[in-house]
């Protein structure tokens, strides 16, 4: 709750929950999916931000938010519990330089995805609008490390990865245009060679984190062909070497329903100087690696924001009372709480192997680049869409109260529709899956990954996880290859959750070594609510729910007797 507000009686107050302490499920992934030595050493770390997340960083979170930038001529300004949040971000943390360079929280080589995505899966659930800037600094990096000239690279690379806020330079993105959104070979951007660089005209329409150091863009050289592939792309500086402003101007600043307080505007370029970045007539594919890795991003950010109005709503249903009793111990909310928990934890385990797999990808794998293609519009298209409903619904937890601006919940809701708008929308992203499927044969890459993994599950879990996943991939690749478009949506779900059931059986399985089975248990609820065909007016599902909700709602370990005790029920 922010500063100076007193919480109204009765109504549970977290203001000050760790929320890293607060979710023991996190602390056991991080140590199963990193390296011992770097997960010990991360714990400081997460424990911190933990701390920070559901305190000053939630407050400053609230104000920024009430208090959005204001456009001063051609200077934005930005409220100072904004520069606060983003001085913990890009400084304390680092999260922005740590794919890029060694010694970012003291680690001695640059840290590998799944421990950056780790931390920043805990920082969005304080504040989502720095992420997005976050993510484009260290998207941009990644992309003109890998295509742009060397000598260019030197030239921005320290700035771009530098912890010091007065030499850090961020990265945006300007690709939209008013008749370019997802169609983006419509783009009238002209590019016309002046000496060594290009002189951009045009105007990009939403353009986040306007008022960035340096910006990717995308325009069509003179005498290029129509389409994508006429497009090529630039690096765009906001001062010239010199030291005088470029020639593109912020029009205007768009009120947004969400990430109030981080900047994004209309701009019109004057001939603005910029370099052009890799081979001219691969602009858009160049590009696509910075949308995909954002696109990643927003589903890692989807899942944070789960993860807090998850967090959220089972501390008051555990504090507050109600009728005489505890709300988490009453029926009907107990159901709602599964409904809420399955989502988030699906997204997590998704996350956390995405992550591993651009690892993997990274250093040359070709499988793992093949099922990280699919991967990535898979977790940003079902996990954004998850996050507007389950942040809504844990709203509804807190009561009336909640939907007032004091408290975390309606900026929830308000981010979490975000997702499914920013890199692509829920169409435009259902299409990239079957466009992996079908062109890139990401199937062929992903399955037997996870059959291998599903094989290690108690017997009667992996029969069930196994034929949903032949049976969902058998429909997505239908979908994909032969089957109308209009079923793209439905097959990428199906799909999504599949994947999500496997890699929870897996976790579950490595983690039961532990003592722990609770994600057998996350994977046969995401089967019976997901995957497995039911009669919605059956009555009779009351006795296996409250088994699950026993077992799951205390975020405690689980013993394989919860598992057993649930299985026969289904084979009845």
């Amino acid at each position: 709750m922010a500063l100076g507000v007193r919480s109204p009686e009765g109504v549970p107050d977290s203001r000050g929950l760790n929320l890293f302490a607060a979710d023991p499920s996190f602390r056991a992934l991080v140590e199963l999916h990193l390296e011992p030595a770097l997960a010990a050493h991360l714990m400081p770390h997460l424990e911190r931000l933990g701390a920070m997340a559901g305190a000053e960083l939630d407050e400053w979170a609230l104000e920024a938010d009430k208090n959005p930038p204001v456009l001063r001529g051609q200077r934005i300004e930005k409220h100072p519990a904004y520069r606060k949040l983003e001085e913990v971000a890009f400084s304390t943390y680092g999260l922005a330089a740590m794919s890029h360079r060694a010694g970012v929280l003291g680690w001695p080589e640059p840290l590998p995805p799944v421990a950056k995505y780790a931390l920043t899966y805990l920082y969005v659930q304080a504040e989502f609008g720095v992420c997005c800037p976050l993510s484009m600094t260290d998207a941009l990096t990644r992309t003109i490390r890998r295509f742009a000239d060397p000598a260019l690279v030197a030239r921005y690379l320290p700035a771009l990865t530098s912890q010091d806020m007065d030499v850090l330079i961020q990265g945006a993105m300007f690709m939209t245009e008013q008749q370019a959104g997802s169609d983006v070979g419509a783009t009238r951007t002209r590019a016309v060679r002046s000496g060594d660089a290009w002189a951009l005209h045009g105007e990009k329409w939403f353009c986040s984190n306007a008022d960035a150091g340096l910006a990717l863009v995308l325009a069509r050289p003179e005498g290029a062909p129509e389409g994508t592939r006429g497009l090529s792309l630039f690096l765009m500086p906001r001062v010239l070497p010199d030291g005088s402003p470029n020639r593109y101007r912020i029009v205007r600043l768009k009120d947004k329903l969400g990430t109030r307080d981080m900047p994004s505007g209309e701009i019109v370029l004057e001939g603005a100087l910029a370099y052009l970045v890799g081979d001219p007539q691969r602009g858009f594919v160049q590009m696509a690696d910075m949308i995909n890795m954002s696109r990643l991003s927003n589903g890692v950010r989807a899942a944070g924001l789960m993860r807090r109005a998850l967090t959220e709503a089972l501390f008051v249903a555990r504090h507050r009372i109600a009728f005489g009793r505890p709300l988490i111990e009453l029926p009907l909310m107990r159901r709602q709480l599964l409904k809420l928990m399955l989502p988030a934890e699906a997204a997590r385990s998704v996350m956390f192997y995405a992550a591993l797999e651009l690892a993997k990808a990274d250093a040359g794998d070709e499988t793992a680049r093949r099922r990280l293609r699919v991967l990535t519009p898979l977790l940003k298209f079902r996990a954004c869409r998850d996050a507007r409903r389950v942040t809504g619904d844990a709203m509804e937890v807190r009561g009336g109260v909640g939907y007032t601006e004091e408290w975390s919940d309606p900026r929830l809701v308000r981010d979490a529709h975000l997702g499914s708008i920013w890199e692509g929308t829920s169409n435009i992203v259902a299409l990239d899956v079957m466009r992996a499927i079908r062109k890139e044969a990401a199937l062929d890459a992903l399955l037997p990954d996870l059959n291998e993994r599903i094989e290690r599950a108690p017997r009667l879990l992996a029969a069930r996880v196994a034929a949903s996943l032949d049976k969902a991939a058998a429909f997505a690749y239908d979908a994909a290859t032969a089957g109308p478009e209009s079923h793209a949506r439905q097959a990428a779900s199906g799909l999504y959750y599949a994947v999500a059931a496997a890699l929870l059986a897996d976790e579950g399985t490595r983690l039961a070594a532990r003592g722990d089975c609770r994600r057998h248990l996350l994977a046969l609820l995401a089967y019976l609510h997901r995957l497995a065909p039911r009669d919605p007016l059956r009555g009779d599902a009351q006795r296996i729910e409250e088994a699950f909700a026993q077992a799951l709602l205390p975020e405690t370990p689980v013993g394989p007797e919860a598992l057993e005790k649930i299985l026969p029920i289904l084979s009845h």
